[in-house]
């Protein structure tokens, strides 16, 4: 408890020290780089700052608890011998390092140690995505303010070069749209699921390969998904979007049998994320959610497989680009870090644009996909088309699978575009019905694009 507040002290008072910045191109010696985090990422880097294709970088300092047990690990063999091993973050804070890697996730502590050394003029190179997304905008001006520089191309997407590619690639468009697959877990599961296997058994393989955590929230309940959506809205979009009004809908409710009823629509089901300017409201808000979908077969996003991502950037003037690849991992999202870390040490700039706080809403129009499972009897479907009905929506289809128990079965109906606030009325209705054996499951479902001239 001593340590603690000797540390929580230290790091108060480091923070109000002025900052100056080295001169790194200039100066011609190597760039000091210390690591927060020596787990699956972090020691990821180690190794490939080890290659040796990167002479001016040298790790001088490595950050964690229980050090003593990351500094005999296998891993540890990928760290220069004379590199500093220390739990206490003020090791780190107040030596003469120039660049920090942050890869402990989280906000607490990470905020305040990101904000001391911004401001002691340490530039910072992070992928932790739940930071950028709710404190990325404050923390690039205290980056700016203090001349250093605050990047994260990790933060989304892991080894796939999507953020520095919106901003050194496409800042000249207009974009309007970002959609994408942005949860390598999420698309894991649901193409296991896709082959045949069920929600609980593709949940347990991907925590035995780490591809989930204990708890898995974050990721199948979109959480994850949200804070990534959010960075992307902020440079693609110029729109500083609240994660926390950005909704989420969990892919825990999937089931075998929607994938059989999705194949029959001639879809399967993917994670997607969508944030799109919302034309009708004088681009005062940002249309964002992040959910289960049904994708048509001939959507690039169907063919995304395994822990793969997907972005497609939709511009005004350049039309669609699309960027794909493996999204997790320690060592593609190693390659992002080191080659943030090469960015700054070169003296590179990133692309600033104006960026406006907006208001979200979720309210999509589309096709939408209704899931119930009954006991059957007489006047189920009419009592479903009234609910619908009564809303203002319109049946497109109805599908049923035979050989199901009449007690238990489970049949679809797709209805016309429509807004989900209109069809979420319709749902709680039916909800109660007395036929009703578990709430219907809703998802939207994404229209093929209209050809092009």
């Amino acid at each position: 408890m001593a340590q603690t507040l000797r540390q929580n002290r230290l790091l108060m008072t480091t923070t109000k020290r002025p900052a100056k910045m080295v001169n790194k191109k200039s100066s011609g010696r190597p760039i000091k780089v210390a690591i927060l985090g020596f787990g699956t990422v972090g020691s990821s880097v180690a190794r490939v700052l080890a290659a040796g294709k990167y002479p001016g970088l040298r790790l001088t300092h490595i950050y964690n608890r229980d050090v003593e047990r990351k500094r005999l690990s296998t891993a540890a063999r990928y760290v220069p011998a004379d590199a500093i091993w220390t739990e206490n973050i003020n090791d780190v804070l107040t030596s003469k390092v120039d660049i920090i890697v942050e890869l402990m996730g989280g906000l607490k502590p990470t905020e305040a140690w990101i904000r001391a050394a911004l401001t002691l003029g340490k530039s910072v190179v992070t992928a932790n995505k739940q930071l950028i997304a709710y404190r990325g905008a404050s923390l690039l001006r205290l980056a700016k303010a203090h001349s250093v520089q605050l990047i994260h191309g990790a933060a989304v997407a892991g080894g796939v070069p999507v953020i520095p590619g919106l901003l050194h690639g496409q800042s000249a468009d207009h974009i309007t749209r970002i959609r994408g697959i942005l949860n390598g877990t999420c698309n894991y599961m649901l193409t296991r699921m896709e082959a045949g296997a069920g929600y609980a058994e593709v949940l347990s393989d991907a925590q035995a390969l780490g591809y989930a955590e204990a708890d898995p929230s974050a990721d199948v309940d979109g959480f994850d998904a949200r804070a990534k959506l959010c960075i992307l809205s902020r440079i693609a979009l110029q729109a500083e979007l609240d994660p926390d009004q950005v909704p989420a809908q969990t892919i825990s409710t999937i089931e075998k049998i929607d994938f059989m009823y999705a194949k029959e629509l001639g879809c399967t089901i993917r994670q997607v994320s969508t944030a799109q300017l919302d034309s009708t409201r004088a681009g005062a808000m940002v249309q964002a959610r992040v959910g289960p979908m049904l994708i048509p077969h001939t959507s690039p996003m169907a063919w995304s497989h395994g822990t793969q991502n997907m972005v497609v950037a939709s511009g005004r003037f350049g039309g669609d680009v699309v960027f794909s690849g493996r999204g997790a991992g320690g060592e593609p999202t190693a390659v992002a870090v080191v080659s943030d870390l090469l960015a700054i040490a070169q003296g590179g700039v990133s692309v600033e644009l104006p960026v406006h706080r907006r208001r979200v809403t979720g309210d999509f129009i589309s096709p939408h996909y209704l899931r119930f499972v009954v006991n059957d009897r007489p006047g189920i479907v009419s009592s479903i088309a009234g609910a619908l009905a009564k809303v203002g929506a319109n049946i497109d289809s109805i599908l049923q699978r035979p050989g199901h128990d009449k007690h238990a079965l489970p049949f679809v109906v797709t209805t016309e575009p429509c807004l989900n606030s209109t069809i979420d009325k319709a749902v709680e209705a039916m909800a109660k019905m007395n036929c009703m054996l578990e709430r219907p499951l809703c998802l939207q479902m994404l229209e093929p694009e209209p050809p092009t001239a």
